[in-house]
């Protein structure tokens, strides 16, 4: 699979999906000949029964039980991470940073 932004596409903003970026997929050929037939009978484009399939993908993922547990502990690791860099950044900046740092004979270094 490869994926690369794209300018968006008249069919896509007609649908409402604002900026898109283009995925490309590999398919066996039994799978895409299908997967043309069935956007031939829905009078559809293969580019939009591939997105309708993949939001009700999304969407039954959304609720599936393991994965909302998957989530939630990539979420608190994630708070996790966010909490060591905001303390590390607080060390550096906010212990004196208001007062310029002076050399040892009690000039300022910054002139």
């Amino acid at each position: 699979m490869s994926e690369s932004v794209t300018p968006t596409s008249a069919t896509a903003n007609s649908l409402g999906y604002g900026p898109v970026k283009t995925l490309a997929v590999r398919l066996n050929e039994s799978t895409r000949a299908q997967l043309d037939i069935i956007a031939q009978l829905n009078d559809r484009t293969v580019t939009d029964e591939i997105r309708l399939a993949l939001e009700a993908w999304i969407e039954k993922t959304k609720s599936d039980p393991s994965v909302l547990q998957r989530a939630e502990a990539v979420r608190a690791e994630i708070e996790r991470e966010a909490a060591t860099k905001r303390d590390a950044i607080a060390s550096i900046f906010e212990s004196g940073s208001a007062q310029p740092k002076t050399s040892p004979r009690g000039k300022s270094s910054s002139g």
